[in-house]
């Protein structure tokens, strides 16, 4: 086959988001040529700007972690700067109800000081969170793979209040699924990495630009100046073997052929170019029986200032699980998103209510009144993330067909469906494809 066995010449990736770049990026760092092609004219992905003629925001709003180690190395690698985020340290605020911040101190007294100091929590439930995490620690983080986080909650004793305001947001944050229905084992990892590893791996990373500008354009930029090739507008439709590799039907440059492909599309649409190679009906299948959670964000932009007790504060009395203040980020003044994170009742709620009720969670939480936002946005992905729960079943990078690859973060992976794990699976990828044999 081409490109077996020896090093590859020419790599087509289809998809230009966070997986599909970082792929690229770690092969042109080994001085394989690359050609990325994305559909959309913007790159991103799922996690990419979006413009109107009101706002020019991001499709739902991203925390990073300082446990972001490899989209953290990606970003430098490309040329961009660490000021390029507003840094703090792990902060989870309810007003008037729970605050739990880390302090900037070395594990485990980043969590335990932040314990002391934590506001709303009473002592049991300070000895309760550090008994969870010794709990995980003894079983090395490692949790069978039919438990769900309900159920690991249940095991280990944590009390319904602290389940409400902090292991089940947590949960839904980083999962995107419910509590009832995610996995243990993967939340477990997502603990392992930031809230029981050091103090800067819980840090906050609050982008000051957008999600495109962020890691996919200069990301862009860098490849050209490393004979790379990234197309946006260019959408692949079908992939096919030939006698000297693969052909890709909507390359603009139609008699080029590729030694190695990767599919790095969103999981519901790499099946289609899966279905010319009839020996991969079994990653097919894997791919269809992949189930999805939506995010809901909505961005009030306000005339007046308004300004939040932090840039993210938690809430439990309407449709919206957090509030971000983008001013507090580099974002214009006055401009708050609301985020909804999984499956809910919302979701058949009429847009402008849950707008409106938006609007009231803000105004309880500043305790006065608002004038009417200037404008509105609310943007629902239906398919943000898959959805994590117990024994599921995710494709491998390899795919069985010698030259063709997955990368994606649903694709088989300690971490759940984050730009961390896009990026780990792009560059997992590329280190598979340059050892290939």
């Amino acid at each position: 086959m081409p490109g077996q066995g020896t090093r590859p010449r020419q790599v087509g990736i289809i998809g230009g988001g966070y997986a599909g770049l970082a792929c690229a990026v770690e092969l042109a760092r080994r001085d394989v040529r690359v050609a990325v092609f994305e559909a959309s004219r913007v790159l991103g992905g799922r996690a990419r700007i979006v413009h109107t003629d009101d706002f020019h925001v991001d499709n739902g709003q991203h925390l990073l972690l300082g446990a972001y180690a490899e989209t953290l190395r990606l970003m430098r690698t490309v040329g961009v700067r660490p000021g390029i985020f507003d840094t703090r340290p792990l902060d989870l605020h309810y007003p008037g109800e729970f605050r739990l911040r880390a302090a900037a101190l070395p594990a485990p007294l980043h969590l335990a000081v932040g314990l002391l100091r934590a506001e709303g929590m009473s002592w049991s439930e300070r000895f309760a969170c550090l008994r969870f995490l010794r709990h995980l620690k003894k079983q090395r983080f490692r949790l069978p793979v039919n438990m769900t986080v309900d159920e690991l909650l249940e095991r280990a004793d944590q009390p319904e209040r602290l389940r409400r305001l902090l292991w089940a947001p947590l949960c839904v944050a980083a999962l995107n699924t419910p509590s009832a229905q995610a996995s243990a084992r993967v939340f477990a990892t997502v603990l392992r990495d930031s809230l029981a590893a050091g103090a800067s791996a819980s840090e906050m990373l609050l982008p000051k630009v957008d999600l495109s500008e962020l890691f996919p354009v200069p990301a862009a930029r860098w490849l050209a100046r490393h004979g790379g090739h990234v197309y946006v507008t260019e959408p692949i439709s079908a992939i096919e073997r030939t006698r000297d590799g693969f052909a890709l039907k909507g390359d603009p440059t139609p008699k080029r052929r590729f030694d190695q492909v990767v599919i790095a599309t969103a999981p519901y649409h790499a099946g289609d170019l899966l279905s010319g190679f009839p020996a991969l009906a079994p990653v097919e299948a894997q791919l269809a029986a992949l189930t999805y959670e939506p995010i809901l964000t909505t961005y009030l932009q306000y005339d007046a200032p308004v300004r939040l007790a932090g840039p993210m504060v938690g809430t439990l009395d309407g449709p919206a699980e957090w509030f971000f203040d983008r001013a507090q980020f580099g974002g214009p003044d006055g401009l708050i998103a609301g985020v909804v994170s999984a499956s809910g009742p919302h979701l058949t709620v009429p847009r402008q209510e849950i707008e409106l009720a938006m609007h009231n969670q803000l105004e309880g939480l500043l305790g006065r009144q608002l004038p009417r936002p200037e404008a509105i946005l609310t943007i629902v992905e239906k398919r943000a993330t898959f959805a994590c729960g117990p024994n599921l079943s995710r494709p491998a990078t390899r795919t069985g067909e010698p030259g063709l690859w997955l990368a994606g973060d649903y694709v088989d992976g300690p971490y759940p469906a984050t730009i961390e794990g896009a990026v780990r699976s792009g560059v997992a990828c590329a280190r598979a494809i340059l050892s290939a044999r």
